[in-house]
């Protein structure tokens, strides 16, 4: 199944697309509603408007894909990134660093940070960056979570994070790496080298739909491909992952909690998934920042294919350098 939102001449639309039509969910239901319900309730809801051979039932209202706009197929819970390909890791420690190197603290376990919810586009939406000299992007597949009352949301086990995995959907974790670069010699962030953008799209593709592609290891061995203005600049298997989605969900959930709705990106991909690898093992900006007009396609098998376009950059209000304080400990008297 596919799972989308969209808009038309009419409003919105949450639903399904079936083939190269869209269908709203039954009852008024929206995304939010239905990743509560898990797999088991997408697809009783997905009997109640097709027939035997899967096709729209006559009754209900399906709209032709190519008349809507599709915008990002959910509104996060909330958003965690990982950075779970070493190939990745190595390329940008190597324009960070100098030399290429992976902490040996990264095999220890899948780390993440968590972005932006707020600021999430869709397909075919233009991105305004923060002025910045070095605008990436990185090719991800996310993890939706769904429900399943059985699982729990604390404290999973891998078997158990692996039956809240809703679906699947390419992110795009568009990033400033000039800011960025600022932000982590503070020994915290990412932030505003990140969090004005994350795209997410086309739509979420259900679980079973991609389990054929797991391999015997239980890693989802999809091809993973990023152009820039029909050019391509990286390519990967998302099996090259560190470890299987269902242990990114585990580790999240460690003394934690995930929930419905929550959205968990997989890292950027290796073998040029961003600019900054391919600027660190390059030792040259070579490929070029992305610049106003630039066109990012990004595209995963079985899910489907993203694109969006740079727009202009959008000028923040200055914030001052911090100022020098006496550091006393009490006010001084009157």
């Amino acid at each position: 199944m596919r799972i989308a939102r969209w808009a038309d001449g009419s409003g919105t639309g949450e639903g399904f697309v079936i083939g190269d039509r869209v269908v709203a969910f039954p009852d008024g239901l929206g995304v939010a509603d239905v990743l509560h319900r898990g797999l088991t309730g997408a697809h009783e809801l997905y009997e109640r408007v097709t027939d035997a051979a899967g096709a729209p039932l006559a009754s209900v209202r399906a709209v032709p894909l190519a008349d809507v706009r599709l915008l990002a197929p959910l509104v996060p819970a909330s958003v965690r990134d990982f950075v779970a390909f070493e190939e990745h890791v190595e390329g940008v420690s190597a324009g960070v660093e100098g030399k290429s190197d992976v902490a040996a603290e990264w095999y220890e376990a899948p780390t993440f940070y968590f972005t932006n919810p707020h600021t999430i586009s869709g397909p075919d939406d233009v991105v305004r960056p923060p002025v910045t000299e070095k605008l990436d992007f990185e090719l991800e597949l996310a993890v939706v979570v769904g429900g399943d009352p059985e699982a729990g949301e604390s404290n999973l086990d891998a078997e158990a994070a692996a039956s809240v995995i809703f679906g699947y959907t390419i992110m795009n974790d568009w990033s400033a790496r000039d800011l960025q670069a600022r932000e982590m010699k503070v020994r915290l962030g990412p932030a505003k080298g990140k969090d004005f953008g994350t795209t997410l799209g086309p739509w979420i593709v259900t679980a079973d739909e991609v389990a054929p592609y797991l391999d015997a290891d239980g890693f989802l061995a999809l091809r993973a491909e990023v152009y820039v203005n029909g050019e391509l600049i990286g390519e990967d298997l998302l099996s090259n992952a560190g470890w299987p989605f269902p242990e990114f969900v585990a580790y999240a959930s460690r003394n934690s909690r995930v929930v419905p709705g929550d959205v968990l990106g997989s890292g950027t991909v290796g073998n040029g998934g961003c600019l900054g690898e391919l600027w660190g093992r390059n030792q040259a900006l070579t490929p070029p920042p992305l610049r106003e007009g630039d066109e990012v396609r990004m595209v995963i098998e079985g899910i489907g294919e993203l694109v969006n376009r740079v727009g202009a950059a959008i000028a923040a209000p200055e914030i001052p350098a911090a100022r020098p304080r006496p550091r006393l400990r009490h006010r001084e008297s009157a």
